[in-house]
């Protein structure tokens, strides 16, 4: 039975990890800055009595990811797949108006967050283990064609190279480091004219996830919800 740890999964893309994998039977670690506001997830924690803890996570305070990796550390656990989901995204930004807390928040959150809770969890996480980074198709250098989301777009851009220095840094223990896009999905953050409903976008990625596999040639990809290679 394969063990999880989804951050960010009270809502969106989170909650759809949370949904899928324990309806076939993995166990979840789920992670929310306030586990007690969180009813969508405590109400699965009935549904799935053993299957699903609940702990608290604010990604971008790094006092908070010393308490999350103490808390699995004291319930013994250790983890195959560690997903990187928490993001925060700042609608509206116009150029000339962005403000530097809002860059500082996007990168606590979207960037540094992630690789500081990896970091710290290496110890908890099993051999041949994966970690998957939540990135966006926004966060591709290649692909930026116009100004807009600029703090979002600047931190999934950090991210994606957060990624492949953890590739580097766990390829010694052979763990599969991946940065994965959703695609434009329907959730309060990618709004009601996305592409993808978030069952379907999740399904994709676990597909994506299921099939990883540790490959020294391909560390630290970045890779879209069908597969396909992103380009940076």
């Amino acid at each position: 039975m394969t063990q999880y740890l989804v951050t960010g999964a009270n809502r969106g893309i989170g909650l759809e990890f949370v949904n899928q994998l324990l309806a076939r039977g993995d166990r979840v670690i789920a992670t929310s800055r306030q586990p007690a506001r969180a009813a969508e997830l405590n109400q699965l924690s009935g549904r799935f009595p053993g299957h699903l803890k609940i702990l608290p996570l604010d990604i971008a305070a790094p006092r908070s990811i010393t308490e999350l990796v103490r808390e699995v550390e004291m319930l013994d656990l250790t983890i195959d797949v560690l997903i990187n989901n928490a993001g925060v995204l700042s609608k509206g930004e116009v150029f000339g108006e962005v403000e530097a807390s809002a860059l500082e928040q996007a990168f606590a959150t979207n960037a540094q967050g992630p690789f500081l809770l990896t970091q710290a969890m290496v110890p908890r996480l099993n051999e041949r283990a994966k970690v998957i980074a939540i990135s966006s198709g926004l966060g591709s250098i290649a692909r930026a064609a116009r100004f807009g989301t600029p703090t979002y777009n600047i931190s999934k851009a950090a991210l994606n190279m957060a990624v492949r220095m953890l590739g580097h840094a766990l390829a010694e223990r052979e763990i599969a480091v991946l940065a994965l896009s959703p695609g434009w999905v329907r959730t309060a953050m990618g709004g009601e004219d996305a592409d993808l409903n978030v069952d379907q976008s999740v399904s994709n990625m676990l597909k994506v996830i299921d099939a990883l596999n540790f490959d020294a040639d391909a560390i630290g990809q970045f890779l879209g919800n069908t597969g396909d290679p992103v380009p940076w």
